[in-house]
């Protein structure tokens, strides 16, 4: 018998990004229900979802896992199967069925609690281990991270100048996005794309592991980018921003055996393009800034700053 699924009003809340999202939403539930009926899946838990997925616990004969069904229109998630595939569970999710046609993964059961849940340092230290573990020859399905950054630096050079954005911030990111994107080291290595805090989860198998890869062709040094940005309220609370970026930056590096200028012009490129996307997307929306976008350029640009101090 099909289940109804209902899907999470937090995600539900992504119709108003646009008509694709609201055909996805619209189609969500009868897509749950087709996949469950398949696989023989017994929903067994309250529905949970990311930015753009729906994640299920489920159980079946084999044991408990969690079905994941993704946006289809989200080119960052493409090949997400493929990266875990290859990772084969060696510090990151098992994955244990797939229909990529479909952006529908079955994944083993790991615990709610994610890295926001230890102490700063302690959560650096983790991802530095997890870069290793992770690490692997890029498959050559997978797109490489430059033609992203080459497209995007590229519409960057269109920032208004009065933009809220330090002219030689974006000349500087500009300079090194060049740099990097003619550099071949910059990819054959399949990076996560988006590894933070609330990316990894506890397990039982393994302390912690890596979930949802925006997996890309790439270079390592692309990676620690979003431990910086994410969990920003600790960084504020530390009473010493400058500090608190370097802290994390250097127990990544360090940790991980990573070239500490590779990985800061890396940074030094994503906050940037982090602050670009912030102004147009304001510009698409004939609007000004919001105050959220604001408060999200200034910490992409003290990120900038302390790394480089």
């Amino acid at each position: 018998m099909s289940v109804r699924v209902e899907v999470p009003p937090g995600l539900a809340e992504r119709r108003a990004l646009g008509p694709a999202w609201g055909a996805w939403l619209d189609r969500l539930p009868g897509l749950a229900a087709a996949v469950l009926d398949e696989w023989e899946l017994r929903v067994d838990g309250p529905p949970m979802h990311g930015f753009c997925s729906l994640v299920l616990p489920v159980s079946s004969s084999a044991g408990p896992g969690a079905l994941k069904l993704g946006f289809d229109q989200d080119e960052e998630s493409d090949h997400e199967a493929l990266a875990l595939q290859h990772w084969g569970g060696r510090g990151a999710v098992r994955l244990l069925r797939a229909d990529p046609g479909r952006r529908a993964l079955l994944l083993e059961r790991l615990h709610p609690r994610d890295l926001a849940t230890v102490g700063e340092l302690e959560a650096c230290e983790v991802v530095a281990g997890l870069y290793g573990r992770v690490r692997r020859v890029a498959p050559p399905q997978l797109r490489p991270v430059t033609s992203y950054v080459e497209r995007w630096t590229e519409a960057m050079s269109s920032m208004p100048r009065n933009a809220p954005v330090p002219r030689r911030l974006v000349e500087q990111a500009t300079h090194l996005s060049h740099a990097l994107v003619s550099d071949p080291a910059s990819t054959g290595a399949i990076v996560h794309g988006d590894l933070h805090h609330h990316n990894v989860l506890a397990a039982d198998r393994e302390p912690w592991l890596v979930i949802d890869p925006k997996a890309m062709s790439g270079d390592q040094h692309y990676e620690p980018a979003p431990m910086l940005w994410n969990c920003w309220d600790r960084v504020v609370a530390s009473g010493d921003v400058r500090g608190a970026v370097r802290r994390r930056f250097h127990t990544l590096v360090d940790g991980a055996g990573l070239d500490e200028d590779r990985a800061r012009d890396w940074v030094v490129v994503r906050v940037v393009l982090n602050a670009h996307w912030a102004v147009e997307d304001a510009e698409r929306a004939n609007r000004a800034l919001t105050a959220e976008e604001r408060d999200w350029i200034t910490r992409c640009i003290a990120i900038a700053k302390a790394v480089q101090d």
